[in-house]
């Protein structure tokens, strides 16, 4: 009888959790697009992207996706939707500087393409969707 119990009480712990306890809740707004970049750093048009600070644009993933160099091998990748609604004529966000803003009338979303956290309310926000990029060799391959 102890066994009987003692594999209820196992089948019930192993039943309550879950995978996705460390994960954020999914975006409903965006979708998955196949991204597969390969940025070759010897180009003229990624050359850039050797020096921290600097970032390309490409026209990959839903709206396009920043690649921003944090140190000389350390990279992030977003896309440039605006996470907080759903993809329109108007959701591809701008870039000054760091921050990516939404043009969309009566939108105020900001976001830091270093982090991809919202400028003002990184709780309760969506955060820019965001790739794998990482440096392999002299080129920086963005994937998910």
């Amino acid at each position: 009888m102890k066994k009987i119990v003692l594999l209820i009480f196992i089948g019930i712990g192993m039943l309550s959790c879950s995978k996705n306890d460390d994960k954020q809740e999914r975006n409903p707004f965006l979708t998955d697009p196949a991204v597969n970049l390969n940025l070759n750093l010897n180009l003229p048009e990624y050359n850039s992207l050797k020096f921290p600070g600097n970032y390309i644009i490409t026209s990959q993933g839903i709206k396009g996706i920043v690649v921003y160099c944090i140190s000389e091998n350390q990279y992030l990748a977003f896309d440039l939707t605006d996470p907080n609604h759903v993809p329109s004529s108007c959701s591809r966000m701008e870039l000054t500087g760091v921050i990516a803003s939404c043009p969309c009338t009566n939108d105020d979303n900001e976001y830091f393409i270093t982090s991809g956290q919202h400028t003002t309310e990184p709780g309760s926000k969506y955060p820019m969707q965001q790739y794998n990029a990482q440096l392999s060799g002299n080129t920086v391959i963005v994937s998910n």
